[in-house]
């Protein structure tokens, strides 16, 4: 059963409401695919934060039409599923992880921040760490000067409360021996 008018309007009003805020989107082919795989592919993408939808192509084209993601119109040609992301690396990770399992899914191309990418483009996209790995690298380096401070500062702490530990136990023993 098709979509009348108005329901197309509101897909495309809701797909371009996504893609207006996306940095990624990934277009993969889907033909073959079991249901129940791509109930999995839908619930890791929920996960992820991705936007993940069937869509008609026509439709598609009109909800990226006039967006830095107007260059797909081309790719958008066969049975597609449509990843959307605003984190960058997320749409690529989605599809190209489930890719590697999943034989039957084709990525076929996709865009970040405008610029059109192939298939070895998107999965290259895809093996970048995540937006919260790259944080806790960049805090890690930066922490790490100053944890070094820290464990120097403990390190000659302990060795000067070591040293000063005999000479007060000598001024003990010499005390009451003057006495």
């Amino acid at each position: 059963m098709g979509l009348n008018l108005n329901d197309k309007k509101a897909v495309v009003a809701e797909v371009s409401a996504k893609v207006a805020t996306a940095q990624t989107v990934v277009v993969a082919e889907y033909r073959g695919i079991q249901v129940a795989h791509l109930t999995q592919l839908r619930a890791k993408a929920r996960t992820q934060g991705v936007y993940l939808r069937v869509l008609k192509n026509t439709l598609a084209r009109r909800a990226v039409e006039g967006t830095q993601f107007a260059n797909l119109a081309d790719s958008m040609t066969g049975p597609l599923i449509y990843s959307i992301s605003d984190d960058a690396v997320a749409a690529a990770k989605v599809i190209a992880d489930f890719a590697k399992t999943n034989d039957k899914l084709v990525i076929t191309a996709g865009n970040y921040a405008g610029k059109q990418l192939d298939k070895a483009a998107v999965v290259a996209l895809a093996s970048i760490p995540s937006r919260d790995v790259l944080i806790a690298q960049l805090l890690g380096v930066m922490l790490a000067p100053v944890s070094g401070f820290a464990r120097g500062l403990a390190a000659l702490a302990a060795k000067k409360s070591e040293g000063e530990a005999p000479v007060a136990e000598v001024a003990a023993e010499e005390a009451p021996a003057a006495a």
